[in-house]
């Protein structure tokens, strides 16, 4: 493992603005010439078959942050749910969680939230909107659809808090560089469905077709790893078995691999 590459590294405001100047431009000229057909039809009809469904608390149990960026993450999450409602990823078609949601401004509504930033947080217009792109993230792998651009967190920021998924199940999206993307390579048509309660986050992969495949998402190889220069690294893989309707097990496919510079003790407690 790179021990030197995960040390954290302090930057300049200047090679930051830098750095996101580059990588932007190259995601905006990377639309301009890619021939990929981008899903953009919504429907309010939904398709008859639920391939998956999973719901995730609003609200977590975060040490130091202050509850107003989580209420104003829930404002912010039901903007983006309201873009993607419906969403039909056609077969052959790309969906694209930055062209999407569309860059998140004070025009369209978001607010400050919490947005994670090298190994800690801050405020800023859209806070919160990558759980929604974990959400669908988690969602995808229980389906036949295919991930071709994801990114992890490089830092692991905050504690497990009741946690049920594997470490390192989510997918960070910064607009417009850091993208979500996944394909339809299927016969059949997927739709996306989401809607709050009160208190969950509520999301569907639905499709024209019933699925004749079952999932299971775990991991392997689960370690934190002290380091030379006093830090620790938390790594995992998680890995996919695939089963037909009679339980029967097809595959046992490799998924990512995941390393994060942890910024907390790797025993300290949750509250």
């Amino acid at each position: 493992m790179d021990q030197i590459r995960y040390r954290p590294i302090k930057r300049s405001k200047l090679r930051l603005w830098a750095g996101k100047w580059y990588f932007t431009t190259r995601r905006y000229m990377k639309w301009i010439t890619n021939r990929s057909i981008i899903a953009k039809r919504k429907q309010k009809d939904v398709l008859p078959f639920v391939s998956f469904v999973h719901k995730t608390p609003l609200m977590r149990n975060l040490r130091n942050v202050d509850n107003w960026m989580q209420r104003n993450k829930v404002i912010n999450l039901k903007l983006g749910a309201e873009r993607l409602d419906g969403l039909i990823l056609m077969p052959g078609e790309t969906f694209s969680y930055c062209q999407s949601i569309g860059k998140p401004t004070r025009g369209k509504g978001y607010v400050d939230g919490m947005v994670l930033f090298y190994g800690g947080f801050k405020s800023g217009v859209g806070g919160g909107l990558c759980h929604l792109s974990n959400l669908i993230y988690w969602m995808t792998l229980h389906t036949s659809l295919t991930v071709i651009e994801r990114h992890r967190h490089s830092y692991d920021v905050f504690p497990d808090a009741g946690r049920t998924q594997p470490f390192g199940s989510g997918a960070t999206c910064v607009y417009n560089y850091l993208d979500l993307q996944i394909r339809n390579e299927s016969a059949f048509a997927y739709q996306l469905k989401f809607r709050l309660t009160d208190d969950e986050l509520i999301g569907e992969w639905r499709s024209e077709e019933q699925t004749k495949y079952k999932y299971e998402i775990y991991e392997k190889e689960h370690q934190i790893l002290s380091q030379p220069w006093g830090g620790y690294i938390r790594h995992n893989t998680i890995y996919r078995k695939v089963r037909n309707e009679s339980g029967e097990l097809i595959t046992d496919e490799f998924v990512t691999e995941n390393k994060a510079l942890m910024m907390y003790a790797p025993l300290l407690s949750q509250a």
